[in-house]
């Protein structure tokens, strides 16, 4: 069985620590406040000027002067405060956010991360990314573990563009949850039901596997989400 981005999304979120300052990138990690619960000391932050995000906008409840940064409708928790984008990014290069969790397009066995750009797409820029690698201390990346196309996106060395050299501390996937340590990328929690060695074949760099790797506890379910596809 491998996890749903629902599933990805609620493992990161088990990870957050109170009194913690989290920004979510684009993809699996705008899914996280879902999993939070409303009595945790969490505060959300997007680039546009917000901190204190809530769930995303239901159909129907969405205000139009209240979206994040890639336009999605959210709305706001209690004692949520909104300011202007110059004062956003001074938050995050003064290290005034404690984390960020991220999508990648591929994670290197050293940290480095590369998430904005592909051959052949026409992108703006690196955005908002680079700087939340360089000024937050955890960044943690939560994606599927293969591309579309089934290639890894736990690579040796990134082929595509850095967002960041070194910057990643963690990974989330859809099959496992690895560390990025000094010695090289250590396998902390697998899938329910999947080996190490599963994990492994997927992945296009050396695993160290922790002496007290577990698979990851995770229900069915939550709330009628489904967290877990077979």
């Amino acid at each position: 069985m491998i996890l749903t981005r629902y599933g990805i999304a609620y493992r990161v979120a088990q990870d957050l620590p109170d009194g913690s300052y989290v920004n979510l990138g684009i993809g699996i990690p705008t899914l996280v406040p879902e999993f939070l619960a409303p009595e945790q000391d969490i505060f959300i932050h997007s680039e546009n000027g917000v901190l204190g995000v809530g769930l995303m906008a239901r159909s129907g409840e969405e205000d139009p002067d209240l979206v994040n940064a890639t336009k999605e409708f959210i709305t706001l928790r209690p004692g949520a405060t909104v300011f202007d984008h110059a004062l956003s990014f001074a938050m995050i290069r003064g290290g005034h956010i404690t984390h960020a969790v991220m999508g990648a397009i591929e994670v290197a066995a050293n940290g480095d991360l590369a998430n904005w750009s592909t051959p052949g797409e026409n992108v703006p820029g690196v955005g908002g990314a680079m700087d939340l690698a360089f000024g937050v201390d955890n960044v943690m990346i939560a994606m599927t573990h293969v591309t579309n196309k089934g290639a890894p996106k736990i690579v040796g060395t990134c082929s595509l563009p850095l967002t960041a050299p070194r910057c990643v501390r963690r990974i989330y996937t859809d099959m496992a949850v690895i560390d990025v340590t000094p010695e090289g990328l250590v396998l902390r929690e697998t899938a329910p039901g999947m080996s190490a060695a599963a994990v492994q074949e997927k992945t296009a760099a050396p695993l160290i596997v922790a002496p007290d790797c577990r698979e990851m506890s995770i229900p069915q379910n939550v709330n009628g989400i489904e967290l877990i596809k077979a």
